[in-house]
């Protein structure tokens, strides 16, 4: 009996050590080979570390075709007439891009903003769309919104177009003017980065040489005069050549300019001074200034509102002399058939970007 029972246990034993070792190697056999749904296996990947030292990279792409995108560096060069479409990333991204698109209010370009990204299109671009392109990463605390420089991406982007080698502006006789205190900028850009680039003045005719410190190049923008002075005014041109084929830009003139900035310098005349019922008088509000610096006037006189006035607002340039420019600007008020409300105090104020003046004047009977 105790025997049998002896034996019973010894079975049971051997048993149980056979199911451990099927229990174990089954445990092997699904760790070594997964399978996902359908039956495809794979390999477990080891996660990378995060390397938190490494410079983010641009967020501004160029949308290649389906499901291709290109980052773009500081420049690229793309092929006129193909649409373009360029990517960045965020749910509230800020755009800017060739001044012109805005001034024209052109309709090849749109912005589509989304989720995950903002999307610009410029359809058909040409020659004339060559320039500085740029995103950036919109924040906001409460209603206040601001750009986030440390994540702003540009790239200037040349559209090279075999027929135009400079980049097109609608002005054919462009004015550059030149001060003492600041360089100057003969704006003839190129579509092409490889292109060679001269400054030539027409009379007398000469070349220009760049010598990298007071005259410099810059593809992106053009001539750059360090330090002008009078010797530097005339009729310019630039000369590119690719490729063995030359190409010459519109003219630029180059004026030089010694006028001090600030509010509007301004003298008030009236002709005449004194006048009867039933006279016309002519009251006259003169600016001078720098030549690109506009002005804009208001009048206030005794009749406002009730008699009828006419005012007539016109602009030159004016050679002062020693190679100097200046910039007349005139405000014409007129004033037919004087009454009794016509008489008192004139007063122009003439306004510019650095400030405003006000002058007057007095209207008196005969």
């Amino acid at each position: 009996m105790k025997l049998w029972v002896v034996l019973c246990m010894a079975l049971l034993w051997v048993e149980l050590q056979n199911g451990a070792c099927q229990q174990v190697k089954r445990r092997k056999d699904v760790g070594e080979n997964r399978i996902r749904p359908g039956g495809k296996r794979f390999k477990a990947r080891p996660t990378k570390p995060k390397d938190g030292g490494v410079k983010v990279q641009s967020l501004l792409t160029q949308v290649l075709d389906k499901g291709r995108f290109l980052r773009l560096g500081p420049s690229i060069t793309m092929t006129p007439g193909r649409s373009m479409e360029l990517r960045c990333k965020g749910n509230s991204i800020g755009w800017s891009y060739p001044a012109y698109l805005d001034t024209f209010n052109d309709s090849r370009l749109s912005i589509k903003p989304s989720d995950k990204y903002s999307q610009l299109i410029l359809t058909s671009p040409s020659a004339a769309d060559t320039g500085p392109y740029s995103c950036w990463v919109i924040v906001c605390d409460g209603p206040e919104c601001e750009r986030d420089h440390d994540r702003t991406y540009a790239s200037y982007i040349y559209f090279t177009d075999k027929d135009n080698f400079f980049v097109p502006s609608p002005v054919h006789f462009e004015i550059v003017y030149l001060r003492p205190d600041r360089p100057a900028v003969v704006p003839c850009r190129v579509t092409n980065p490889q292109a060679k680039v001269s400054l030539h003045r027409e009379v007398p005719p000469e070349e220009i040489l760049a010598n990298g410190t007071q005259l410099t190049y810059d593809p992106t923008k053009g001539f750059v005069l360090q330090n002008p002075s009078p010797e530097h005014q005339g009729v310019f041109y630039c000369r590119a050549v690719t490729k063995g084929t030359p190409q010459i830009s519109s003219k630029y003139q180059l004026l030089y300019v010694e006028v001090p900035s600030g509010p509007p310098f301004v003298s008030l005349d009236a002709s005449p001074k004194s006048v009867g019922g039933g006279d016309s008088i002519n009251v006259t509000c003169t600016v001078l200034g720098e030549p690109e610096v506009d002005v804009s006037f208001t009048w206030f006189y005794p009749g406002q509102g009730r008699r009828p006035v006419h005012i007539q607002t016109s602009w030159r340039l004016v050679d002062r002399g020693m190679s100097h420019t200046t910039r007349i600007t005139r405000s014409v008020l007129t004033l037919e058939d004087m009454e009794t409300i016509d008489f008192g105090n004139y007063i122009c104020k003439a306004k510019n970007q650095n400030g405003e003046t006000i002058v007057a004047t007095t209207i008196v009977s005969k």
